[in-house]
């Protein structure tokens, strides 16, 4: 215990003093916390807005779509915290700011996950936990062991899935290099095609965020699991308790991305 408190010293004095730079500014933070907490809002008070012309999309109604919602967007906000300043990656590339990471002996991606922190996306989170316990209220869940079980499995598989998602896009950036808007319609293109039922994508949606970066995964399918509804035939139910091994895949293809990159990598050449 007392090696693995030593090994992590470093990342953990990183991450305090950026949380200690960020809450420095009170009135800015206040308005970056406000901001962030309306944009999520916003997005919620979109699902209500559809739901006032329709009873039902996808064969899910609004009590139902809001446990999606807030559960898709509850773990990506919570992944977007700790891995959402991967983003950043274009600019070190840019710069050749990347190469200063080289220099300490500790891993590459490692050392960038904990480089930052972006505490505004709290209030996004809050949103997103708001959401979901209003779901789980509304909705007529059969609460049993497995029930609380696959709600479990489905946060920490959607919370992976998302954060694997954040790295892939981190690793395609060694090669696209100033592409961060080609990976952005993939990571918050997913994160915004999680919130909506799957069952209304059309062929080519259901080939990327239904199986390659497994959205579906994320939200829809554990919910349809959840509340014992029949999903569509080209994704049954059950499926929802696959949501790990859909994790599994989003991180096997996230490594391989990332190492890739990062061997393509040749330096700033400054």
């Amino acid at each position: 215990m007392a090696d693995l408190a030593a090994r992590t010293a470093p990342y953990r004095a990183v991450l305090a003093s950026r949380m200690r730079s960020q809450r420095s500014y009170r009135a800015n933070f206040a308005v970056d916390l406000a901001s962030s907490f309306l944009v999520a809002l916003v997005e919620l008070a979109e699902v209500w807005v559809v739901f006032r012309s329709v009873t039902s999309l996808g064969g899910l109604d609004l009590a139902a779509v809001l446990l999606v919602f807030g559960l898709a967007d509850l773990t990506f906000s919570l992944a977007d915290l700790a891995f959402g300043h991967c983003d950043t990656i274009p600019t070190y590339l840019r710069t050749g700011t990347l190469d200063v990471f080289y220099l300490r002996p500790q891993p590459l991606l490692l050392q960038l996950v904990t480089s930052d922190i972006t505490l505004r996306r709290i209030a996004r989170a809050a949103v997103g936990l708001a959401a979901l316990v209003a779901g789980l209220v509304v909705n007529d869940v059969p609460w049993s062991v497995g029930a609380v079980a696959l709600l479990a499995l489905a946060l920490v598989s959607a919370l992976a899935t998302f954060a694997a998602m954040f790295v892939w896009a981190g690793g395609a950036q060694f090669y696209l290099v100033d592409g961060a808007e080609a990976t952005n319609a993939f990571v918050y293109g997913g994160r915004y095609a999680a919130t909506q039922p799957a069952s209304v994508w059309s062929r080519p949606l259901v080939v990327v965020f239904g199986f390659f970066f497994p959205m579906a995964f994320t939200a829809y399918l554990p919910v349809v699991t959840l509340l014992g509804l029949p999903g569509p035939d080209w994704m049954p139910g059950w499926l929802g308790w696959c949501a790990p091994l859909a994790a599994v895949w989003a991180w096997a293809l996230a490594l391989m991305t990332w190492r890739a990159g990062v061997r393509h990598y040749q330096g700033g050449g400054g």
